[in-house]
């Protein structure tokens, strides 16, 4: 909340009726409270507030480093709702994949989110959620690109990460939190959650993103479900 009005800060999506997946960079400073955060769903434009919903609890990944934000890893927070919502035509549940699901190179997936169109570009009113077909980049080659830029010789994208998207066709600021989906066999699993990157869309520097598949087993002992067949 910023001077009395609720501002968007970050996507997340659901995978339980009671239960919001998103970054966990998104939940800082660490000792930020529940109630200073409100979810919103079923709605395409932003700020029609519908459905705002409070939050019970967040349970932030423990190896999730503040210090290191997102580029530490395990940049992944579960939120639980003081109530369940009502699913519906425009409410509905994402897929966890399986956690032994291997996303290929290239494979086109999907990502959504009201976040900035370019970079130091707001997304203009009405708002309405954007989405963009964005190709799987592999994690050598990722972490090429970025080893490249930083004349380091560290590992900069790590087993938990995952990249996606292309010249033009990326995740951008306010993007975070939210969910990179793909389809198998006419299911759509989520692979990937908005994480970090550098500048929007540039063509040497794919987003990254947190590998949903690395962490379905801690997200199963939290949430009351198993993931998708």
């Amino acid at each position: 909340m910023r001077l009395g009005l609720w501002q968007h800060e970050c996507g997340g999506s659901l995978i339980h009726p009671q239960w919001v997946l998103t970054a966990a960079h998104c939940i800082e400073p660490e000792d930020l409270e529940a109630c200073a955060f409100r979810v919103q769903v079923g709605q395409l434009r932003l700020y029609d507030h519908d459905q705002l919903h409070k939050v019970a609890e967040i349970i932030r990944h423990p190896k999730f480093n503040a210090s290191l934000s997102a580029w530490g890893g395990a940049d992944i927070a579960l939120l639980r709702l003081e109530a369940p919502v009502m699913l519906s035509e425009h409410v509905n549940l994402v897929s966890l994949p399986p956690a032994s699901l291997r996303v290929p190179s290239r494979k086109m997936c999907w990502v959504t989110g009201w976040g900035d169109i370019a970079d130091n570009s707001p997304l203009p009113p009405p708002r309405h959620l954007q989405e963009v077909e964005i190709p799987v980049v592999g994690n050598k080659e990722c972490n090429r690109h970025y080893q490249n830029s930083s004349d380091s010789s560290d590992q900069v994208i790590k087993a938990d990460m995952l990249c996606a998207g292309s010249e033009g066709r990326d995740s951008c600021q306010l993007d975070s939190g939210g969910p990179l989906v793909c389809r198998w066999n006419c299911t759509w699993f989520q692979v990937g959650i908005v994480s970090w990157g550098h500048h929007c869309g540039h063509r040497d520097f794919p987003g990254v993103y947190t590998r949903v598949t690395s962490y379905v087993p801690w997200i199963c002992r939290h949430v009351p479900l198993s993931p998708a067949p």
